[in-house]
């Protein structure tokens, strides 16, 4: 089966071989599509609240040296935490779920490493984790 090519197809043909347009290189939206980040986790299951601080805190510095992009922490739910039971204590502030995330965003020091913090997984009381997407090391010159 032989199908004619219209008029309209080798007009539209022609315009293309004369016009000096320069065409999308879709590989290199694929190679930006597809970067890859460098994750990392850390556990901070049993940590006091000072000893998770602190310990984020090198966590962070660490892997912004290293060149990661993303830092999943994990901190559990709190649902098991003794300090509920505390009329005199923070629901909220004294779980690590809580507490890290807020420690952090006061720190500027660590913010300056930081693009964002996931704060829509801390507020789910259904998840036990949240993101921190770290910026890229500057260069020294």
């Amino acid at each position: 089966m032989i199908k004619k090519i219209s008029d309209k197809d080798k007009q539209d043909w022609q315009n293309f071989l004369n016009s000096s347009d320069k065409l999308e290189n879709k590989d290199q939206k694929i190679s930006i599509a597809t970067k890859r980040y460098i994750e990392r986790s850390i556990d901070l299951h049993g940590y006091t609240l000072e000893e998770a601080n602190q310990k984020m805190t090198s966590y962070i510095e660490e892997c912004y040296a290293n060149g990661v992009n993303k830092i999943s922490v994990i901190t559990g739910k709190g649902l098991r935490s003794k300090n509920l039971n505390d009329p005199y204590q923070s629901s909220n502030l004294s779980i690590l779920k809580h507490s890290v995330p807020n420690f952090i965003k006061g720190s500027n020091h660590l913010m300056s490493k930081i693009i964002s913090i996931d704060f829509e997984a801390v507020e789910n009381p259904s998840v036990g984790n949240f993101d921190i997407f770290l910026r890229k090391k500057k260069k020294e010159l």
